[in-house]
């Protein structure tokens, strides 16, 4: 991934402002360490921070039509490029940038081109023929983008906050599906796929349609000209990304040039569940695997870069963000450029263990387009901005178009979770990849109870964070919390602790806005909080807080998590658990 800056309609087009355009773009540069452009036309700044992942030698950006009247800054990656080259063949190409296809896309069709995009993507195009801009960012939000307003009647548009938050009056996330036209003075929904109105779907679950197009949406990804590789938590998802990749990398063009040997990576504290799970599959699939080990106070101190990086004060997000943005690191030391991952499969089928307690189908299936219009604001923003800290681009084919587009169309009925019928969460997705005959994974990985990647890497690493923010955050302090932070105001000492670190970087009221609020059990939404009478009083992100359903759930009076690793796990609710579910670490009987 790159950073993009563009500063738009401002009053100021003097050597000063260039220098501070600059400046600004240069807050950047960790997303793209091997090369910087700035253009600049009358009141118009375009600036661009590249990590070069296809045609390193010659897709430097901003990138132009053939007489440079249209400039264009990208951030992303377009994995039908060479379908919509074939289609512009009476343009010429300066680059093999898969994001040139944009300006002269945008010559034909005008906005109406954003929907032929199939990848992720943020980008500000500028036409100087007629001074016109528009801005637009992918379907889901895999890639970050803010926008701004100066006093002086600027538009600002940048990748990451850090790049506007000083200059502009007020800012805020630009929305996912959406498009900024100065001809329109503002935003455009061009994304509207049927189940974006949460309308209940009824087509028949078909196994062998849903792993096709997955399959698909992991073979595009497989486009690059640099090395990659896959993160391996050793769950479902990742496992699934990562055996899909090693089956069909053999016949790709990566291939080619960097051979058919897949590298993987995994974090955790020692003895981690992640670990140990992660292991096994590399050792099943044959990967050369990596595993990074961190202490919990490694992450702690971490805490303030991470929170520096990834802009937001939410707790599961900051929890889940600091494994990955150490590991990232490592990534890097490596000379890898791209991973694949396995970001959005929860929020498509449902596999948060509170989803064992959805009353119905519909139910079900609202929450989970409600979990999947979030996502720009969670786990996309983990996923990119923590990899990102390190020039590490991080690829998620369960959020490609096509895919979400079969998975959201499946009669819900099929996704809900039915103990009595052998249904574990994500059901219909393990299902379809329960091969007989070439099996894809071992059968306890392909039905490894759902593990939220920050109780993953270990569970001391969250009890650890809790004790370091007690020791920072007073009794006397949590009383005049909501005086000090009125707006989404801490609820624990852990999330007091983050608030203020962010506070510090981001102090301006827009900032705070851009970080969604709200009660949560093990990741759900303020709604789904409703199903279960006994969530409102343990309201934590972590999965363990879904009680009766995790196998290391926390005790509902005492607030403290039950040992896994030695015996059976306490059931804490009425509802029992699936049988066969087995871990090296964890066996879990009905």
């Amino acid at each position: 991934m790159c950073g993009i800056l563009a500063v738009l309609g401002c009053s100021d087009d003097s050597q000063a402002k260039r220098v501070r355009v600059l400046e600004l773009s240069r807050r950047l540069k960790h997303r793209g360490p091997d090369w910087s452009g700035l253009f600049h036309h009358g009141d118009c700044y375009l600036a661009h921070q590249r990590l070069a992942i296809i045609d390193p030698a010659s897709g430097d950006q901003p990138l132009y039509n053939e007489d440079q009247s249209i400039c264009v800054t990208v951030n992303g990656e377009i994995y039908n490029h060479e379908q919509l080259r074939a289609q512009l063949s009476n343009h010429t190409f300066r680059t093999g940038s898969d994001c040139e296809v944009i300006a002269h896309l945008y010559e034909e069709h005008a906005e109406g081109f954003i929907d032929m995009l199939d990848g992720v993507f943020s980008f500000v195009l500028f036409d100087s023929r007629d001074h016109s801009f528009i801005a637009a960012r992918d379907a889901i939000g895999v890639t970050p983008l803010y926008i701004g307003w100066g006093l002086d009647g600027s538009v600002w548009i940048s990748s990451e906050l850090k790049g506007l938050n000083d200059d502009c009056e007020h800012f805020e996330f630009f929305p996912p599906g959406h498009f900024y036209s100065s001809k329109l003075g503002g935003f455009k929904r061009w994304y509207n796929p049927v189940w974006f109105s949460e309308s209940i779907p009824s087509t028949p679950y078909d196994p062998l349609i849903l792993r096709k197009a997955f399959e698909n949406a992991v073979i595009k990804r497989l486009m690059t000209d640099v090395p990659f590789g896959v993160l391996l938590s050793g769950g479902l998802d990742s496992s699934l990304v990562a055996s899909v990749t090693a089956r069909h990398l053999a016949g790709s063009k990566a291939a080619k040039q960097w051979g058919t040997q897949l590298h993987s990576f995994c974090v955790g504290l020692k003895g981690s569940p992640d670990l140990k799970a992660a292991k096994e599959v590399a050792e099943y699939l044959g990967t050369v695997h990596h595993e990074f080990h961190f202490s919990v106070q490694d992450g702690i101190d971490a805490i303030e870069d991470v929170i520096h990086h990834i802009e937001t004060y939410d707790v599961t997000t900051i929890r889940a963000s600091t494994p990955m943005f150490l590991m990232s690191r490592k990534i890097k030391a490596l000379g890898v450029k791209m991973v694949l991952s396995g970001e959005g499969s929860d929020e498509i089928f449902g596999g948060y263990l509170y989803f064992h307690k959805a009353p119905d189908k519909e139910e079900f299936h609202r929450e989970t387009c409600r979990k999947i219009k979030a996502l720009h604001l969670y786990d996309c923003l983990r996923a990119n901005k923590a990899s990102s800290a390190w020039g590490i681009e991080v690829r998620v084919p369960f959020l490609d178009k096509e895919f979400i587009n079969i998975a959201m169309s499946i009669d819900p009925e099929w996704k809900m979770i039915k103990p009595d019928l052998e249904r574990i969460e994500k059901w219909v997705f393990r299902k379809a990849f329960d091969d007989e005959v070439k099996p894809y994974l071992p059968k306890h990985i392909l039905y490894r109870q759902k593990e939220q990647f920050s109780d993953g890497v270990g569970y001391s690493w969250i009890d650890g964070l809790k004790s370091h923010a007690a020791s920072h955050v007073t009794d006397r302090m949590m009383l005049n919390a909501k005086h000090i932070y009125p707006h989404n105001t801490p609820t624990t000492k852990e999330a007091y602790y983050y608030r203020m670190i962010f506070e510090r970087f981001f102090p301006q009221n827009s900032a705070r806005l851009t970080v969604p609020g709200g009660p949560s059990v093990a990741c759900s939404t303020a709604k789904a909080i409703e199903w279960d009478a006994q969530w409102s009083k343990n309201l934590d992100p972590s999965g363990r807080a879904a009680l009766g359903v995790h196998v290391s759930a926390y005790d509902a009076h005492e607030g403290i998590a039950l040992s896994a690793g030695k015996g059976s796990a306490k059931i804490t609710g009425k509802k029992p658990r699936m049988a066969d579910m087995a871990t090296p670490e964890l066996i879990v009987k009905t």
